[in-house]
């Protein structure tokens, strides 16, 4: 694996990915920064897709996904797949999405995000594993935890 990548957890506890997903892409955006989500499942891609060009009634964030084409074009590209169409910089893998995947592709990302529903059993478990795993792996990793205003705190 690459200890290059760092690899940072986001534990969301006061708002959904649904919430922080456009800021987290806009602060991406504002380095420069190209970035791949994904997501496990169609119907959860098109969900974050629709969201992604509604939700500001005065902004929009460009994005594209398989159904687009042109991947080389799009500085924010979604898909299911372990797939890097965009030549993206960081990788954000969300709702089961696998962050150990992401770093052992091969592909030069600067950042993944493993962000993961702290409400949710399964997604906590999962998260932890995937820290030790990466630990292990001699990753560079960073815990944040979401505060009650939706900011977010570095814990570890």
């Amino acid at each position: 694996m690459s200890g290059r990548t760092e690899v940072w957890f986001y534990h969301l506890l006061a708002q959904p990915l649904e919430r922080t997903l456009p800021s987290l892409l806009e602060r991406a955006g504002q380095r420069g920064w190209r970035v791949c989500v994904q997501v496990v499942s169609e119907q959860r891609l098109q969900s974050l897709d629709e969201l992604l060009w509604t939700y500001k009634p005065d902004s929009f964030l460009p994005h594209g996904s398989a159904r687009d084409g042109d991947p080389h074009l799009q500085k924010v590209w979604l898909t299911t797949q372990s797939d890097n169409l965009n030549g993206a910089q960081v990788r954000i893998c969300a709702d089961g999405a696998s962050a150990q995947e992401a770093v052992s592709s091969g592909e030069p990302y600067e950042r993944v995000i493993l962000i993961f529903d702290g409400a949710d059993d399964v997604a906590l478990t999962a998260a932890r594993a995937e820290w030790k795993a990466l630990k292990e792996d001699g990753c560079a990793l960073s815990y944040w935890q979401q505060t009650e205003s939706g900011g977010w705190e570095k814990k570890a």
